[in-house]
C-alpha cells in the first residue's frame, strides 16, 4: 500500500525520540483522531506511554536527512533532534520544522495487535504548516 513519509516523535522529562512511522491514517473525524503503526518494543514507546502524547511530522519528499536520523537502525544513544530544527506544540512533543506539516496528539489508546506492530490512537490537539526543507 502506498504510504507517505512521517516521523512520529515524543518527549518526556528531557528525553526525546522519533521514528519513521510505518503508517498514519485518520481514524475518526469528530473528534479528529489519527492512528499510527509502530514496531512493538521501539524505544519511543515508553516516552509515548509516560507523556501520553506524540507528534507526527509530514516529511518533505526532498528531505533525505530526516528519514536517516529517525530510521529504526539509527543509533539509540544519539538524540536525533540534535542539530536539526524542531519546536513543540501543545503537548510538548517535538515536531520537525523542516517538515511540510505537523500534528500534535494526545494518546487515546494503544492497541496490541498481537503482531510485530502496535497501533497508537491519538486525538489531534494542534497542527501547524511548515515550508519543508526549502524553508528549513
Amino acid at each position: 500500500m502506498p504510504a507517505g513519509a512521517f516521523v512520529m516523535a515524543a518527549g518526556f522529562e528531557g528525553k526525546r525520540a522519533g521514528v519513521v512511522a510505518r503508517s498514519v491514517a485518520v481514524v475518526a473525524d469528530e473528534p479528529l483522531m489519527v492512528g499510527v503503526s509502530i514496531r512493538r518494543g521501539h524505544w519511543i514507546e515508553p516516552l509515548i506511554r509516560d507523556s501520553r502524547a506524540f507528534s507526527i511530522s509530514v516529511l518533505d519528499s526532498a528531505d533525505a536527512l530526516s528519514p536517516r536520523k529517525f530510521a529504526d537502525d539509527a543509533p539509540r544513544d544519539d538524540d536525533p533532534f540534535d542539530c536539526i530544527a524542531w519546536e513543540t506544540l501543545q503537548s510538548q512533543a517535538p515536531v520537525l520544522r523542516r517538515s511540510l506539516a505537523a500534528i500534535d496528539c494526545e494518546v487515546v489508546r494503544r492497541l496490541d495487535l498481537e503482531a510485530d506492530c502496535a497501533l497508537i490512537i491519538g486525538r489531534v490537539l494542534d497542527a501547524k504548516i511548515f515550508s519543508g526543507v526549502a524553508g528549513k
